[in-house]
């Protein structure tokens, strides 16, 4: 056999099984006959490929067989009793690690949170301590980590270029320093785009092929799913809208220039002009706390949010004329009143057709959610090797792994 047909064999079958590990992240539990059925293959290429991810940890048997017609069949599941993945959320004023199985349940009893260091070497000590606490406390494999991070990354070298909010990753590679000191693969994704992630993974958009997320927490970020693809644009950077000028002589942001939406239509602006109004820092946490407690009175500034926040959306709508929208923001998801005027706000914005054909949600999805959902992403996506034009295999640069 020439080296091309080794290459089309070996190929053929990592496609047999991702489309069997998919297979089961779609349906749930699954016998190797309905592996076999559910993606029309013979039994023997089903059996063959769930062997095969089950040496890969990527899936374990369930020791109660399933009993139907015929004899007793064990049950195939995600793996989640012998693995785990974990998921770095590294944000502006606070970094959260969290642990999940390969189903994205997130394991609530391993956590990590921790202030986050302006100094960058002190941002990757900190995480390797706080990961190696959760890997000493599972007593499971660990397959490998996500990393949401706000901002621009330059996905080929897996590498901040800009990022506002924190600034200390910018030219830096944090999967990279961080499989380095934890010798696990290292996945680095922009945080919306976790966020589109997770929520297509485990939230509202599984089987949307057109929808877009758009974040409001930390600053203004926007993901976009189009055709069942992201849209990352030329070089990876689309959907900063959060930086559209919106005041002409606003407060500077965090990019240098002055005005941005983010400024004006976000948790943390929110947080901010609250924090401003009592005279003492408030975390938005905090700020949600004092809103549902009643104690001050924060009418104006709840109605200056939504109206700056209905321009942003009314502009994705406009743009890109998605199914849906959903909105991630820690205050809308607090106090359900604020949203249906957020609808209203957008509605008045929107060209009346496209407002006619998308529907607007809250999203379900977390920032953890999102870091989990990108390392369970690029697994599922590295077992097909990118192959080169000549037909062999390309380097995936997607994560480092030491």
């Amino acid at each position: 056999m020439g080296t091309s047909s080794i290459v089309q064999s070996t190929l053929l079958s990592k496609l047999n099984e991702q489309q069997a590990l998919r297979a089961i992240q779609a349906r749930g539990p699954m016998s190797r006959a309905e592996v076999a059925r559910f993606s029309g293959f013979s039994a023997p290429t089903a059996s063959k490929a769930v062997e095969s991810l089950l040496r890969a940890g990527l899936l374990e048997e369930l020791d109660a067989p399933f009993i139907s017609r015929g004899r007793p069949a064990k049950r195939l599941q995600l793996a989640s009793l012998s693995a785990q993945v974990l998921g770095l959320v590294i944000d502006a004023m606070e970094c959260r690690i969290a642990a999940a199985g390969l189903d994205g349940v997130l394991d609530e009893s391993l956590t990590h949170k921790f202030r986050t260091p302006h100094d960058y070497d002190e941002l990757i000590a900190q995480s390797v301590d706080g990961v190696q606490r959760l890997i000493g406390q599972a007593g499971k494999a660990t397959l490998g980590m996500g990393i949401s991070i706000p901002g621009l990354i330059d996905y080929q070298r897996q590498r901040g270029i800009f990022s506002p909010n924190v600034p200390q990753t910018n030219g830096h590679s944090p999967g990279h320093d961080l499989a380095g000191e934890l010798g696990i693969d290292c996945v680095v994704q922009q945080e919306t785009v976790a966020l589109c992630l997770a929520e297509r993974q485990f939230g509202n958009a599984r089987g949307i092929n057109d929808f877009a997320m758009l974040d409001v927490s930390t600053g203004v970020g926007l993901g976009v799913i189009s055709g069942g693809r992201i849209l990352n644009g030329r070089s990876g950077l689309a959907g900063e809208i959060g930086h559209i000028t919106v005041q002409a002589e606003g407060r500077t942001c965090g990019c240098g220039n002055r005005g941005c939406l983010e400024t004006v239509a976000s948790d943390s602006a929110f947080a901010r002009v609250l924090s401003q109004k009592i005279d003492r820092e408030v975390t938005i946490d905090e700020a949600i706390d004092l809103l549902q407690s009643g104690e001050i009175d924060l009418t104006i500034e709840l109605e200056r949010m939504i109206q700056y926040l209905g321009i942003g959306l009314a502009a994705v709508i406009n743009l890109f004329n998605p199914s849906t929208v959903f909105v991630h923001s820690l205050l809308l998801s607090a106090d359900k009143s604020l949203f249906p005027r957020l609808v209203d706000e957008a509605e008045r914005r929107t060209l009346a057709p496209s407002f006619k054909d998308c529907n607007i949600v809250l999203a379900r999805g977390s920032k953890r959610q999102g870091a989990i959902a990108a390392i369970i992403d690029h697994l599922t996506s590295a077992i097909v090797p990118v192959m080169n034009g000549d037909g062999s295999p390309a380097r995936i640069a997607a994560a480092y792994r030491t």
